[in-house]
């Protein structure tokens, strides 16, 4: 990783913590966020997984209000925000947060979330 990549890492994940500490204490069943990026396509490689603690909790922040779109629209909005005054530009805003659990990562991935944000089977 270039020094270069490296500052924009650390702003990414200090974003990043202030986000996960905000929805720790405003959302059911969120646990924690992180991000994958390759910094040789920056910034379209840019992805950012929040984890909540079951699929039924993902699906219903999915659902809050009976409108996901209105969820993700908040979300993308916040996190596009944020990325905006560190000067990372996102073309493809719907394409940049996938949720995730940890129930399913334990069933598919034994636990292993390295395996499983790398793509990588049991």
């Amino acid at each position: 990783m270039r020094k270069s990549d490296k500052k924009i890492d650390n702003k990414i994940r200090s974003i990043l913590t202030e986000l996960c500490d905000d929805y720790y204490e405003t959302v059911l069943g969120f646990k924690w966020l992180t991000h994958v990026v390759d910094y040789s396509s920056f910034p379209s490689s840019l992805k950012v997984i929040c984890v909540f603690e079951t699929r039924s909790d993902v699906e219903q922040f999915l659902m809050l209000e009976c409108d996901a779109s209105v969820t993700d629209k908040v979300t993308l909005s916040v996190l596009n925000k944020h990325l905006n005054a560190i000067g990372v530009k996102v073309k493809k805003l719907d394409e940049l947060i996938r949720y995730d659990d940890e129930e399913s990562c334990l069933n598919e991935h034994d636990g292993n979330w390295a395996s499983r944000l790398s793509g990588g089977s049991k």
